[in-house]
């Protein structure tokens, strides 16, 4: 097993990438709006100078991956500047097949400029792990290449979302990997969120717990 960073012209890693979050994440938001519009933002990602798409790698199989950025903002201004087309067509194509997904990407788009963070900190993004690879520690791997990558960035912690209910596998792996519970909260649509953070040095913590909406 290998971990790689993907480069911005490596469709395979990318495409694995993509491959494995439909198989993970079925029923998702994201992955309702198809491998085109996957494709295109993990290419974001891959290409983004202050981002990267890691992707773990068993011979000619991709066992998981993991999306990441120390600068969510940025990365969603280049998806807009470079995707702005491929995007607005998988948008359109999910608008047209259920309405309400309009607005909801409106809000993913915009959160990056509304979550101004007090101190740097390298946001997971998405990590996936192929479904039939289950407790092979693939996910392990993955944050750990992560840990060792933002620990050489200007940067406090690792920060992650994840659903809060219904999710106790998530929400588990993330505490076993070192990362604290740093608040709750519920999006617009009524979705309990749980924020996660792991410290690199000289973060403070001591808002963990601590619920808003």
């Amino acid at each position: 097993m290998e971990i790689v960073r993907a480069g911005r012209a490596d469709r395979a890693r990318i495409d694995g990438a993509v491959a494995v979050h439909m198989r993970s994440f079925q029923g998702f938001f994201l992955t309702f709006l198809g491998r085109g519009f996957l494709r295109q933002l993990y290419r974001g990602f891959a290409e983004h100078g202050g981002s990267g798409l890691l992707v773990a790698v068993d011979g000619p199989c991709t066992a998981g991956f993991l999306a990441y950025s120390a600068d969510m903002g940025g990365l969603y201004r280049h998806l807009l500047r470079r995707r702005l087309l491929p995007f607005a067509w998988y948008a359109l194509l999910g608008f047209l097949r259920r309405p309400g997904t309009f607005l909801r990407l409106v809000r993913a788009l915009g959160r990056p400029g509304e979550a101004r963070r007090g101190e740097p900190c390298v946001e997971l993004s998405s990590i996936g792990v192929d479904p039939g690879r289950g407790g092979s520690g693939v996910g392990t791997m993955l944050v750990d290449e992560l840990k060792g990558i933002a620990g050489g960035c200007p940067a406090a912690y690792i920060s992650l979302d994840t659903d809060a209910e219904h999710n106790e596998g998530a929400n588990a792996f993330y505490r076993k990997n070192g990362f604290v519970l740093h608040h709750a909260y519920e999006t617009p649509e009524g979705r309990k969120m749980n924020e996660y953070r792991y410290c690199l040095g000289g973060c403070g913590q001591g808002r963990t717990g601590r619920t808003h909406t």
